[in-house]
């Protein structure tokens, strides 16, 4: 099969990543971010006025979410099934701008790669594990076709950082057309949810996005995904929401990773509330399963670059 060819993902292993490092360049500062008094000390936050929440960043930013399927990052065990160390178990990459729609890209986490050396792919999702955000963000940089540099900012984030993340927007609505029942002894959770329209709090949100009851449904979830990331949009950019943006970033803080700064965060979240809707949530060209793979490869003969959409 065509996986990732070993050339490509050899940059991966580079050790100098230093753009995804935990540092900041000052040249990428000045280049995203305009001078941080462009905005008076003190400003009162203004829903009409994201821009009272912190200055805009001056071109569009691109972020790797990463969402850890261990409940505190650093935690010995992922609760999942199997067991074991931690893995990426969602992967989105943002394009956030105030001057244009919010643009999502769902990248499945079992996507086969191929790395250097080695025999048999693997998935995407123990990429991580192997080599940490600089080696998963290289070889996505790869898959998709991004510019050099691009993803410029990750946010590594547990299951209780999505459950503060929600709770701490004051629950997000969703609409549901099926609902799901299923006690999982195993991993240690319940999931019980009603079709319809809904306002869910942050266990509710994170049994929405882990429930997978057939491995095979990875599909299946990643349309729960987006269900969620909509509604989190439509609450950050409610005028109840940006009131407590600047609170909430602070305790996020205590529950992720990031090379975001404080002030990059509210920038990001004055953009996200300025941006005009809907929200563009788009996938990768998948090949048609072969047997019973689970690995994943892009359809023959797709393009590069395969986002963001133009």
């Amino acid at each position: 099969m065509n996986w990732l060819s070993p050339p490509r993902v050899r940059g991966a292993l580079r050790v100098g990543s230093a753009v995804l490092g935990i540092g900041v360049t000052g040249w990428l500062l000045a280049t995203l971010w305009p001078e941080p008094d462009r905005v008076a000390a003190g400003a009162p936050l203004s829903a009409d006025q994201p821009e009272t929440l912190a200055p805009f960043p001056e071109i569009p930013v691109t972020v790797l979410l990463i969402g850890v399927d261990a409940d505190r990052l650093g935690a010995a065990s992922n609760q999942a099934a199997p067991k074991g160390p931690a893995n990426a178990d969602a992967l989105l990459l943002l394009r956030i701008a105030a001057q244009e729609p919010l643009q999502v890209l769902q990248i499945p986490t079992e996507l086969g790669v191929q790395l250097p050396g080695e025999k048999d792919p693997g998935s995407l999702a123990h990429l991580w594990r192997r080599g940490g955000v600089g080696l998963l963000s290289d070889a996505i940089r790869d898959i998709v076709g991004l510019q050099e540099g691009d993803p410029k900012r990750y946010v590594l984030m547990p299951r209780a950082a999505l459950r503060r993340l929600v709770d701490g927007l004051g629950e997000v609505e969703v609409v549901l057309s099926d609902s799901y029942k299923r006690q999982d002894k195993t991993q240690g959770y319940t999931v019980l949810l009603q079709a319809g329209r809904q306002r869910l709090n942050g266990a509710q949100a994170e049994q929405l996005v882990r429930h997978l009851p057939d491995p095979k449904a990875v599909s299946q979830r990643r349309q729960r995904q987006n269900i969620l990331v909509e509604g989190l949009v439509e609450q950050v950019k409610d005028p109840s929401g940006i009131a407590v943006i600047p609170a909430l970033v602070n305790q996020l803080n205590i529950e992720v990773e990031t090379n975001l700064s404080l002030s990059e965060q509210l920038s990001l979240a004055a953009a996200l509330i300025s941006s005009p809707g809907p929200s563009r949530i788009s996938r990768l060209p998948l090949a048609d399963r072969a047997g019973e793979q689970t690995l994943r490869q892009i359809k023959a003969g797709a393009s590069r670059p395969l986002w963001p959409q133009p």
